[in-house]
């Protein structure tokens, strides 16, 4: 028999199906709240929903969807940093977990949700990058998961994803069912249907040039760079033109290379006393 695990070692684990196993990740590799620049529409939301399944309160899964590169993956684990650290000094507050499942690991939810469903802590289970291809029929764990089955979702559990794809399968998937369907609608429509259980859709679109240079500015700042206003301008667009797109990714990697040739360590700044 499998040694329940300790959910008092950290705030974050990863799910490893094999054994049944959370692997308790000692330091999250995440974003500050405050270097996520352009999206601050749908961090105001998540942030919202967060706080709300924290407390105890009714809240939705949540599907980030859209432009790659523009925070969300770095969103949903600064959402989760943010909520503990606001109630870190709370009386009694039992600190919000994060469970990163990888997409490969879907059919095992169910194992998963056994080990944490009458847990006092709270989770949020997360996959990154999550899509379906053709044949591919696992989407159906997690839609029983996430409200068709029996006993569905437990109460102190919720479910946040981030894909490229609204829907989580591609489109010639979809016109592909379309044509070759008896009902062509019913078949949609099943596949469509595990997108409808994510109550909250967070779209990420591609950012501005502006918003592009206040992604770099934040990180400049932050890290403590020193550059003129108009070398980094020039920099940061070219580096943008060469690689043939604008987001938060690209404006780290920005950073990274400039940092490096600067020959500034990119060390987390002293917190204030």
């Amino acid at each position: 028999m499998c040694r329940p695990p300790d959910l008092a070692a950290a705030d974050a684990f990863v799910w490893h199906p094999d054994g049944r196993r959370l692997m308790p990740v000692p330091k999250v590799n995440r974003v500050e709240m405050g270097l996520l620049r352009g999206v601050d529409r749908v961090r105001d939301v998540l942030m919202d929903n967060t706080e709300r399944f924290a407390r105890g309160l009714p809240a939705n899964n949540a599907l980030l969807w859209g432009a790659r590169g523009m925070g969300k993956s770095s969103l949903v684990k600064a959402s989760h940093a943010s909520v503990n650290a606001a109630h870190a000094r709370d009386k009694g507050w039992r600190p919000l977990k994060l469970i990163e499942i990888h997409r490969e690991d879907i059919e095992s939810l169910p194992n998963l949700m056994t080990i944490t469903r009458g847990s006092p802590f709270r989770f949020i289970v997360f996959c990154d990058d999550l899509s379906f291809d053709t044949d591919d029929t696992s989407y159906k764990s997690l839609k029983a998961v996430l409200e068709g089955g029996i006993e569905g979702r437990p109460e102190n559990v919720i479910f946040y994803a981030t894909s490229n794809r609204r829907h989580l399968m591609p489109r010639d998937m979809m016109d592909n069912e379309r044509s070759t369907a008896i009902n062509p609608g019913e078949a949609v429509e099943e596949k469509v249907s595990l997108s409808d259980r994510f109550g909250l859709w967070l779209g990420f679109h591609r950012c501005s040039q502006d918003e592009f240079l206040e992604m770099v500015s934040g990180y400049i700042g932050h890290y403590g760079i020193k550059i003129d206003a108009e070398t980094l301008r020039a920099e940061a667009l070219e580096w943008a033109t060469t690689r043939g797109s604008r987001s938060g990714r690209v404006a780290w990697q920005y950073v990274q290379d400039l940092a490096g040739r600067l020959g500034v360590a990119l060390e987390e700044p002293a917190a204030p006393p």
